[in-house]
């Protein structure tokens, strides 16, 4: 059954905060916001049609297809919530409905996120935008890391949910933006937007290190990732890890992470050293020198199971699986 329904807000009279500008606001006073005429859907979970076989990097345009399928879902995600929960309405609407695509609303809400009352939210916006537009790459990735936070976290319970809340997908895309303004010798705009990052995010990632797609940062919080660091493909990390340095030696002093490595929550690694390709790295650790793939390095300071001349491999890739834990019983023979 088709139908079609409105949403009447009334907002504060209450003065809006000064980072916002008339150009970014999403309702004026008693305005009506129409959602256009869309299938009545279930309240449960939506039910996807399945996504496009194409990768984003392929030169056949697949990218574009994918692109476009996962900002579909999104906007059926937010009328969805929008319909059951009234009080979203406005919210939902200028962020993500009111949009022709998912870079004009990542855009938005990063101006919003990190604006302040010296750096402004349409300054942002127009930052933000134009590096999407110029740097077709940084699009690829948003959706790449999209897809791994849905399809990795438990707790992710919708494409909508990660692009409104996940502050660590969010400091990443930031980043990249940061990145790209460093690698234009805009070092100045790089480093005050990592500082607003840090400041909102509590997620501290050098505008200079390389970071590749298909990364969750989940929680995020207390990440730390060093100037000269580079993290591969479909990697994952938890809160509070640390990639640093070792001490006051410049130069390229700060790790390197393979493709599909898996970072538990609170590990250390420190210096240039290498995570190789689809490693894990237990929480807590400790980590001063190379990890050779496959592998899984453990405790304080880090070992690898098995040990050093014949360690245990695994054949899954840690950064998709997300499996922390099974190596526990040939690590050792720890109860409680």
């Amino acid at each position: 059954m088709l139908v079609s329904w409105k949403f009447h807000t009334t907002l504060s009279t209450a003065p809006p905060c000064h980072c916002r500008s008339n150009r970014l606001a999403a309702v004026s006073l008693n305005h009506t916001l129409i959602i256009a005429t869309h299938r009545l859907m279930p309240t449960g979970e939506l039910r996807y049609a399945p996504p496009p076989t194409a990768m984003s990097n392929s030169s056949s345009g697949g990218g574009f297809e994918e692109e476009g399928w996962l900002w579909a879902q999104i906007k059926a995600e937010a009328r969805r919530d929008a319909e059951s929960e009234p009080a979203l309405a406005s919210y939902l609407y200028s962020t993500i409905l009111s949009h022709s695509s998912l870079e004009r609303s990542l855009s938005f809400h990063l101006g919003n996120k990190l604006c302040s009352s010296t750096l402004l939210s349409t300054l942002l916006y127009d930052l933000f935008l134009n590096a999407f537009s110029s740097d077709p790459s940084l699009s690829s990735a948003a959706v790449a890391d999209l897809r791994a936070a849905r399809e990795r976290d438990p707790a992710c319970v919708s494409y909508s949910h990660c692009l409104l809340n996940y502050k660590g997908f969010l400091a990443c895309q930031a980043h990249r933006v940061a990145h790209l303004l460093w690698g234009q010798s805009r070092r100045p705009l790089a480093l005050a937007l990592h500082s607003r990052i840090a400041d909102v995010f509590a997620v501290d990632i050098h505008p200079a290190a390389t970071i590749g797609k298909g990364i969750l940062f989940d929680h995020a919080t207390g990440v730390v990732v060093g100037e000269t660091a580079v993290i591969g493909n479909n990697v994952s990390i938890l809160h509070h890890v640390t990639l640093g340095g070792t001490g006051k030696i410049g130069g390229d002093r700060h790790p390197k992470i393979g493709d599909g490595v898996l970072i538990g929550a609170g590990a250390t690694i420190l210096g240039n050293v290498k995570i190789g390709e689809g490693a894990k790295i237990g929480a807590g650790s400790v980590v001063l020198i190379d990890v050779p793939p496959r592998t899984t390095a453990v405790g304080n300071p880090a070992r690898l199971v098995g040990g050093k001349e014949k360690p245990s491999k695994h054949e899954d890739v840690p950064g998709e699986s997300m499996d922390h834990t099974s190596f526990m019983s040939e690590w050792s023979d720890y109860i409680i």
